[in-house]
């Protein structure tokens, strides 16, 4: 399994496939995904947006979205992370992450935050930031709508 950090034009349709398949995304934040795919993809390094592609034999399998969040002082968002939903469980959704905090180390990054449904159609994803290391840091009721918690999680990065 290939990780790669640049992003190519032809990563776009492979990746909106995911993420759209996940079942886990709204039509409009699967139209998010795409329009950051885009600015990277466009703007390469001059984007606020940088990315990790997880790639196998059969071609993309994954990938996740990182930045690091205006007007503070090392902090980072996980935006997005998606696998292929044949390929989940195998780990690469960890090894995604992992590049993700490496890369935040290596910029000095102090904290990385990741924002999810309270829902319970949303436990897995919770369920893998917990074995990811990651601890709540709150949560706000009816955030995304009613009954729709925001769950914030946060990491300090490690140097490994």
């Amino acid at each position: 399994m290939l990780m790669r950090e640049v992003l190519r034009g032809s990563d776009v349709p492979a990746i909106e496939e995911i993420v759209r398949t996940t079942g886990m995304f709204s039509a409009e934040e699967v139209a998010i995904a795409v329009e950051l795919l885009v600015d990277g993809v466009t703007r390469g390094e001059a984007s606020d947006y940088r990315f990790v592609v997880a790639e196998g034999s059969s071609g993309v399998v994954g990938y996740a979205c990182y930045g690091s969040v205006p007007c503070t002082v090392g902090s980072w968002d996980l935006y997005w992370i998606a696998v292929k939903p044949g390929a989940q469980g195998g780990g690469i959704g960890r090894r995604l992450v992992s590049v993700v905090e490496a890369r935040v180390a290596a910029a000095k990054g102090r904290l990385i935050f990741v924002d999810t449904s309270g829902r319970a159609d949303y436990a897995p994803t919770r369920a893998f930031y917990e074995a990811c290391g990651y601890a709540v840091a709150c949560r706000v009721a009816d955030f995304y709508a009613p009954g729709d918690d925001k769950v914030v999680y946060v990491k300090a990065p490690t140097v490994t």
